[in-house]
C-alpha cells in the first residue's frame, strides 16, 4: 500500500497471491482491490490452481520490469511455522515453487523473500524454505539477465 501511495509501484501490475484470513484489515483489501492490484486470495488459488495462477500473473505483468517479493506467510505453516503471522490453509511448497518457476521469461530486475523469522522456528525448516525460494528468485533473475543480454 505505501509503495503505491508513493508512486514506486503500479498497481494495475501487482499480483497478490494466496491472501487469506484476518490479518489483512477490510481497509488494506480494499485499498489493493480499488487501487486496481489483482488479489488472488486462497480460495480462488485453490479452485483455479497454479498454472492458471501463472497464466493471470503474466497476463497483469506483461513485459515490463517486474519484482518479485515472496511471503513465507504465503505457504501453510506445516512448511514453514518460523513466521510472524503462521495461518493454516496457505500453500504447499510445490504449489509456490510451481508458481515462481512460471515467472520464468518474464522481465525480472529483483526479489526478495520476506518474514522468515528463524527463531520461532527450530527445526530449521522455515531458513530451509526461505534460502530455496530466494534460490529460485536468482535463478529466475539469471535467466532474465542473460536474456537481456542477447
Amino acid at each position: 500500500r505505501r509503495a503505491v501511495e508513493e508512486g514506486l509501484l503500479d498497481p494495475k501490475r501487482t499480483v497478490q497471491i494466496g491472501i487469506r484470513g484476518s490479518i489483512y484489515s477490510p481497509d488494506d483489501m480494499s485499498f489493493a482491490e480499488s487501487s486496481g492490484m489483482r488479489v488472488i486470495y486462497m480460495e480462488e488459488f485453490t479452485k483455479l490452481g497454479p498454472a492458471k495462477v501463472i497464466e493471470i500473473t503474466r497476463r497483469v505483468v506483461g513485459d515490463g520490469p517486474t519484482y518479485v517479493s515472496f511471503d513465507v506467510d504465503g505457504l501453510d505453516p506445516v512448511y514453514a511455522p518460523g513466521t510472524g503471522t503462521p495461518e493454516i490453509g496457505g500453500m504447499t511448497t510445490r504449489e509456490a515453487q510451481e508458481v515462481v518457476r512460471g515467472l520464468q521469461g518474464l522481465n525480472l530486475v529483483g526479489g526478495d523473500v520476506v518474514e522468515v523469522a528463524p527463531p520461532f522456528d527450530p527445526s530449521g525448516n522455515t531458513a530451509l524454505v526461505g534460502a530455496t525460494f530466494m534460490f529460485e528468485i536468482m535463478c529466475l533473475l539469471a535467466d532474465a539477465v542473460a536474456r537481456r543480454r542477447k
